[in-house]
C-alpha cells in the first residue's frame, strides 16, 4: 500500500496544474542524488507514440518548464503563418526551445517524462484544432531512433492563448537521470 501511495503521489505531481521553470546558476546548480536511482519507468501500449504513464523513483529531481511559446519567425509577416508558422512549425520551434532549456540544465529530450500541450483553433483550417500538425512536430523529437522515449502527454484544445498568433503552447517535465544511466 505504501508503494502504491508513493506511485500515486508521483503521478499526481506530474499532472498538477502548477508549472514553473527551474533556474540554476553556478552557485545553485542542480546537485545529482548521492546514490544511484533507478531510471523512470514508462508504461503503456508498445504501439502508441506516447506512454500511458511514468513511474519516477523516489528521490528523483525534476525540472518543470513554464508554458513555452513559439518563436517569432518574421515580425513583419502579414499572416499568422508568416509571423509564427502553422501548428507544426510552431510546435517544432517550441520543442527546439525546450531542448535548449533542458541542455542549459544538464538534461536532454531523453529526460522528458511528461508534456502538457495547449492547442488553439487554426482559422486557416476552418477554425479546427490542428492535432495532426502537433503530432507531426512531436514525432520529430520523441519515439524516434535517436530518442526512443515516449513521454506521457496531455493535448488540450483551448479557446485561446495570450497572443492570438500562437496556435500551440507546451509545458515539459523532465527528471534528472540516474548518474549511472547511459544516454
Amino acid at each position: 500500500m505504501k508503494n502504491k501511495l508513493k506511485t500515486f503521489l508521483a503521478l499526481a505531481m506530474l499532472f498538477s496544474a502548477v508549472s514553473v521553470t527551474a533556474y540554476a546558476d553556478g552557485a545553485s546548480a542542480h546537485k545529482k542524488p548521492a546514490k544511484a536511482l533507478p531510471a523512470p519507468k514508462f508504461y503503456g501500449s508498445p504501439t502508441s507514440s506516447i506512454s500511458s504513464g511514468v513511474v519516477v523513483p523516489e528521490g528523483s529531481s525534476y525540472l518543470y518548464t513554464s508554458g513555452t511559446v513559439p518563436p517569432l519567425l518574421n515580425k513583419d509577416g502579414k499572416t499568422v503563418y508568416e509571423r509564427y508558422g502553422d501548428t507544426k512549425t510552431q510546435g517544432i520551434g517550441i520543442l527546439k526551445e525546450i531542448e535548449k532549456q533542458l541542455k542549459e540544465q544538464g538534461l536532454t529530450m531523453k529526460d522528458v517524462v511528461y508534456l502538457r500541450v495547449y492547442l488553439t483553433p487554426d482559422a486557416a483550417k476552418n477554425g479546427t484544432f490542428d492535432y495532426t500538425g502537433w503530432f507531426d512536430a512531436y514525432a520529430q523529437f520523441f519515439n524516434t531512433k535517436e530518442n526512443p522515449v515516449k513521454p506521457a502527454r496531455s493535448t488540450v484544445g483551448v479557446a485561446g492563448l495570450v497572443n492570438a498568433d500562437w496556435l500551440i503552447e507546451i509545458e515539459a517535465v523532465a527528471v534528472y537521470p540516474n548518474k549511472d544511466k547511459k544516454k
